[in-house]
């Protein structure tokens, strides 16, 4: 426990044993700190970083674009944004900052919708975007990843070379910033969460230091990381697990329905998801939302089904469903990178379009589907949607994932508390 121990007494700023000071994201202060010159910051900082690394400003084009979030409803401000270009960049920016006790707050993508990230205020963003480091290994069982990169820019990398791993389901998301919480994703059947293929990392903790972090070298943190990580330090660097492709197709179907059907759609989601022991070649989700090419005021029930293979070994699956009847019915068989947009969540879909307005997402879990409660929801949406027209373009989103992989892994061997969970349920604002 002593690197937890360590980073956690780091954070909170016990900065010696009769020091008590928490700085702000755990404190308010009454006095802001007095914010380093544009002049003084290009002579301190920006002589100490790499050559590749640079510093933007209010006021300059780069600044506005790299301080755009997804979410506009989510807004810390910074007062400079440092572009590193290396690992050691990210250690003298965070030294910079505890030098003038400055808040500060590492993005990759910026996805992020905790409401907290609001009361950042005049801090020094580090963007990581410049470490995209993908690197497959000689022995092809592992690949380097730099701390910037997203999903779909390590699918198509990987699938280039024959090669996959666990990701998560929209193509525009940092692999870390949801990796480090979990990381959900259409391959966790065959190979667990996104936490569940790190290796290795390399982490530069709150006073700047670096430390490497494996299940051999500060094992504590290793564990805390994984399903905490957001906490403990920046991801500069990974070692992350591949595997040679399953399938070089995957076969996915949407099924639309009108309310009439919610009935029996959610007790054959049910038996698909047979109390979380679905195959792990089948991924299913539904969603509740208004599709204005069905109806321009009831919403609908959506419902896919991917199957990692052909349409023909996907039969037994989707059949039940085409029994029901839909009202739309689309298939795609695709090479995985595509599958994103066949459900639209590429990395140029609508879904991934910053910013798309206000969200905070709170996901939960659940066993199973209980039917005439998933009723009362849809009623619930429906009525809401029609009295608020605002929230036309909202949804209700439940994502099926087989849960083979993950299951497998010993629960107490990392943070991540939701390994029980098979279903996961979030409301996607509008």
């Amino acid at each position: 426990m002593a690197a937890i121990l360590q980073a956690l007494l780091i954070v909170l700023g016990f900065l010696s044993l009769n020091s008590f000071a928490i700085p702000a994201p755990f404190f308010p202060r009454d006095v802001s700190p007095a914010l380093p010159s544009q002049r003084s910051l290009q002579l301190e900082i920006g002589r100490s970083l790499s050559k590749k690394a640079a510093l933007y400003f209010p006021g300059q084009p780069e600044f506005q674009n790299l301080t755009t979030r997804w979410a506009d409803n989510i807004n810390p401000t910074f007062f400079v944004t440092v572009e590193v270009g290396t690992e050691e960049d990210v250690a003298t920016t965070v030294k910079f900052a505890r030098k003038y006790n400055i808040d500060f707050l590492a993005i990759n993508r910026a996805h992020g919708t905790t409401k907290t990230l609001s009361t950042l205020k005049n801090g020094i963003q580090i963007n990581l975007r410049q470490l995209q480091e993908i690197t497959i290994a000689p022995d092809g069982k592992t690949a380097t990843l730099g701390g910037g990169v997203y999903n779909d820019n390590v699918v198509n990398a990987l699938h280039g070379k024959g090669k996959s791993s666990g990701s998560g389901a929209a193509g525009c998301v940092g692999l870390m910033g949801a990796g480090l919480g979990g990381g959900y994703g259409r391959y966790e059947g065959f190979y667990g969460l996104v936490l569940d293929n790190i290796v290795d990392m390399n982490v530069i903790l709150a006073d700047g230091r670096k430390k490497f972090v494996s299940a051999t070298s500060n094992p504590d943190l290793y564990w805390a990381m994984r399903g905490a990580g957001h906490n403990f330090g920046i991801v500069t660097k990974l070692t992350y697990k591949i595997y040679d492709e399953i399938s070089p197709t995957w076969y996915t179907t949407t099924m639309i329905f009108k309310q009439d059907k919610l009935e029996p759609v959610f007790k054959q989601l049910n038996k698909l998801i047979a109390n979380g022991t679905m195959p792990a070649q089948v991924v299913n989700y539904a969603l509740f939302a208004l599709n204005t090419n069905i109806s321009a005021t009831e919403p609908v029930i959506t419902v896919n089904i991917f199957y990692i293979g052909s349409a023909q070994d996907a039969k037994p699956y989707v059949k039940p469903f085409l029994d029901l009847n839909p009202v739309s019915i689309q298939n795609f068989t695709t090479s995985y990178p595509d599958v994103f947009y066949a459900v639209g969540t590429g990395l140029n879909d609508f879904v991934c379009k910053e910013p798309t307005g206000s969200a905070y997402l709170y996901p939960m879990g659940l066993q199973r589907y209980n039917v005439p409660v998933m009723g009362k929801l849809f009623q619930l949406y429906a009525d809401k949607i029609k009295k608020n027209p605002a929230f036309k373009d909202s949804n209700v989103m439940l994502e099926g994932y087989s849960l083979e992989a993950v299951k497998a892994v010993d629960p107490a061997s990392t943070a991540f508390a939701h390994r029980d969970d098979n279903i996961l349920v979030y409301v996607f604002p509008p």
